[in-house]
């Protein structure tokens, strides 16, 4: 899907150093979207964790526990909240 929009919701490093949690949102705008995203039986949400899992071990340098939620958000992008929250102003709007 074109409309699809991701937020870190917690992230940081677990007591005792050895792991980096990290939950995020897949935010899509329709039921049919999500579906799409999630895939047969988990299939793609599957891959799409694995390959963000290993490019976030890359970054931070140690094992990550990734947990991803998919969340039908209708019309994320005509939202002013939805946008700020990714760092959109209104000034881009014009």
């Amino acid at each position: 899907p074109h409309s699809v929009m991701v937020t870190i919701d917690e992230m940081g490093e677990r007591k005792g150093g050895n792991l980096y949690d990290v939950v995020a949102t897949l935010h899509v705008e329709r039921d049919s979207q999500k579906g799409i995203i999630i895939g047969p039986q988990g299939s793609k949400l599957k891959a799409i964790g694995t390959l963000a899992r290993k490019s976030i071990e890359n970054i931070v340098g140690m094992q990550v526990f990734l947990q991803i939620h998919v969340k039908v958000s209708k019309e994320w992008q005509k939202d002013p909240k939805m946008l700020a929250r990714l760092g959109f102003t209104d000034s881009l709007s014009d």
